[in-house]
């Protein structure tokens, strides 16, 4: 048996990325166009959340991350109508991957994650497989 104390091979911040879908409804409003209607949407998240590598030479744990989006968004909107769910809000891309940034993080300092010096460092959330909204982290930092 080997008697390493650390699998850890350096000492760099590494993102991982984890990929996620939900389904839900909504519609535009004050738009001209088709999506003035109720239509729906199989929306895809990728999540990416960085951290520094712990002894067994993991940055962050797939499952956490997987635990995070259950919780906070799928549990909220899969399966909904986002513009009965989400706050007052025009339920474009743009404004749901703020809404949906907010949530991550904030779940992620109630598990001291931020603390252990993880970062969510990038949001993309896919309307269509063609169209997404990307969200990195310096944008959210206020000025």
């Amino acid at each position: 048996m080997n008697n390493v104390t650390s699998l850890r091979y350096h000492q760099k911040r590494v993102a991982v990325t984890k990929t996620f879908t939900f389904d839900a409804a909504h519609k535009l409003e004050r738009y001209e166009g088709k999506c003035k209607n109720l239509h729906g949407h199989t929306y895809q998240l990728h999540i990416t959340i960085s951290g520094f590598l712990n002894d067994i030479g993991m940055a962050v744990d797939f499952g956490e991350i997987k635990d995070i989006f259950q919780s906070v968004i799928k549990s909220r909107l899969d399966h909904q109508y986002l513009n009965d769910v989400l706050p007052s809000m025009n339920t474009t891309a743009e404004n749901m991957i703020v809404w949906i940034w907010e949530q991550i993080e904030e779940e992620m300092i109630k598990r001291g994650l931020t603390e252990e010096g993880h970062r969510l460092e990038t949001l993309t959330l896919y309307e269509t497989p063609t169209s997404s909204a990307t969200l990195h982290r310096e944008w959210m930092i206020e000025e």
